[in-house]
């Protein structure tokens, strides 16, 4: 499976879990915000202009999220990176791995 497409799973599963935690009612709907954010992480990964050679968006020098996104995803990255090891290991595994090349 090619980074970008990896990268919007893992960024799939990682709103879901936020979401389940702070907004969801139902364990099987997304609230508006966390689907409004998760089509527009996708969409930013479509056009990133690394494309499969990308780097994580922490250490890129391209900020291609606006503000009130980034600051979105950060709460969601927060919550949820330290739970990684617990819930889906592997890949959290890989994210280290990736990070320390």
């Amino acid at each position: 499976m090619k980074r970008i497409e990896r990268e919007k799973l893992v960024i799939g599963d990682m709103i879901a879990i936020y979401c389940r935690k702070h907004h969801r009612i139902d364990n099987d709907v997304l609230c508006d915000e966390c689907v409004q954010l998760l089509s527009y992480a996708r969409h930013r990964l479509d056009l990133c202009p690394h494309g499969d050679c990308k780097p994580s968006c922490r250490k890129c020098e391209i900020h291609c999220y606006s503000r009130e996104k980034r600051e979105q995803i950060r709460a969601v990255m927060r919550y949820v990176g330290p739970r990684m090891l617990f819930i889906h290991p592997l890949t959290a595994l890989r994210h280290l791995i990736y990070e320390l090349k």
